[in-house]
């Protein structure tokens, strides 16, 4: 059970079951400067609960959202297997919902711009809008107008008194960030015409449970859906998930369409059918995925050591928030690895929250030529294994430790 005090972010449900306790960590995109590695690191627990009323999974601990994205290091440009997911979706929503001159399209969580770009180039109007003021700026600079606010309820109702309501809304990885569920499903339902689709994508519970995907677990990820919890969710507010499609990004990912009215799909009945066959909505589904990620969390610290006592050089790839996730846990830092390679450059120069590892760029590979890197963004291993196909070349390896440590 959890503290007292803990409901659910969906239902208000005050009875939840603990899942998975990864202890306390640091925030896990909260980068150091050389000078941050000697003063006091704020952590914070990180523990996973069920909730038997509606079946969301969701971490106990808020941390201010401004304290987490109010300056923040991730620009999904850097991302090729993002970049043409995101210019794939354009191409076709502007095809069967007949976008032009006329429409237009939000995107809440806009980043960089990296989706919205597609739809400027098709001439459809935009607007962004993006908490980091760091990152709208960027967005700014490349032509896509961005607010610098938090999406919510308030916020969408200045929207709609402005008459900005939205053909298409996006909103891509920030559902699972978000405290107020409630407040952002109804701020959604408020700018999306009566015609309207907003298109969600969000990191799929049942495939992280089953490939023992511990590391998506983080503070910034409030929540992990189901798409029954999904559905749970948006009938609240009145609102229809009409289509649902499961996408490999992020280790499996589910990707809804949701609407004012309509039907649900096929597609829709049969994934909600195929949930409850495999018990995501209740807690049995749940109850080993802790001894399981404990034994991977061995495993891999095994073949480490293995390798390490066998003169080998280690580096890692990838200085993302699910890496962080697995360094602290598992309690792998400079005493294994060399550094971190990473091809983001607004993260070079910093060091990894925890551990504080060096991040450097991917030539450091080829520089340093480490035997083997553990490769920490594992979901987007084959854009990362063909972008280092010249280490590879060299006889560099990588080891991909979920969801069971192997060398490839």
């Amino acid at each position: 059970m959890t503290d007292a005090g803990f409901r659910c972010r969906s239902c208000d449900e005050a009875n939840l079951d603990l899942v998975l306790s990864l202890g306390r960590t640091p925030l896990a995109n909260a980068l150091l400067t050389e000078k941050q590695l000697s003063e006091p690191e704020a952590t914070f627990p990180l523990d996973l609960v069920f909730c038997p009323r509606c079946s969301l999974v969701q971490i106990t601990e808020t941390v201010p959202p401004k304290q987490l994205f109010g300056n923040y290091l991730y620009l999904t440009s850097f991302s090729d297997t993002m970049l043409q997911h995101s210019e794939d979706l354009v191409t076709q929503l502007v095809k069967s919902r007949r976008l032009n001159g006329h429409s237009q399209v939000v995107e809440v969580a806009s980043n960089d711009g990296y989706l919205l770009q597609y739809y400027k180039k098709a001439g459809v109007p935009v607007l962004g809008i993006e908490p980091a003021a760091n990152i709208a700026k960027v967005a700014e600079d490349r032509g896509i107008p961005t607010l610098p606010r938090f999406f919510d309820l308030t916020l969408a109702r200045e929207l709609r008194d402005r008459d900005t309501r939205a053909d298409v809304i996006h909103a891509n990885n920030v559902l699972a960030h978000v405290a107020d569920l409630n407040g952002f499903v109804a701020g959604l339902a408020q700018v999306l015409k009566e015609n309207g689709v907003a298109v969600i994508e969000v990191p799929h519970v049942m495939p992280m449970v089953e490939r023992l995907e511990f590391d998506t677990v983080y503070h910034e990820h409030l929540c992990y859906f189901s798409l029954s919890a999904l559905q749970t969710l948006f009938e609240r507010h009145r609102l229809v998930i009409v289509d649902v499609e499961e996408i490999p990004l992020h280790g499996g990912s589910l990707q809804v369409h949701v609407a004012h009215s309509g039907r649900p799909s096929e597609r829709v009945t049969a994934l909600l059918d195929r949930e409850r066959a495999a018990g995501v909505d209740r807690l049995d589904f749940y109850l080993e995925f802790g001894a399981k990620v404990e034994r991977l969390k061995d495993d891999l610290r095994a073949m480490l050591e293995d390798l390490k006592a066998s003169d080998c050089k280690i580096a890692a790839y990838g200085a993302s928030a699910k890496g962080s996730t697995l360094l602290n846990y598992c309690n792998i830092g400079r005493e294994t690895l060399e550094f971190v390679a990473d091809r983001s450059t607004v993260k070079q120069g910093y060091y990894t929250p925890g551990m504080h590892l060096a991040i450097k760029g991917p030539e450091a590979l080829l520089a340093e030529r480490p035997d083997y890197v553990l490769l920490l963004t594992w979901n987007f291993a084959d854009e990362i294994l063909e972008q280092q196909s010249a280490y590879r070349k060299q006889g560099g390896r990588f080891i991909i430790p979920v969801p069971e440590p192997a060398i490839v």
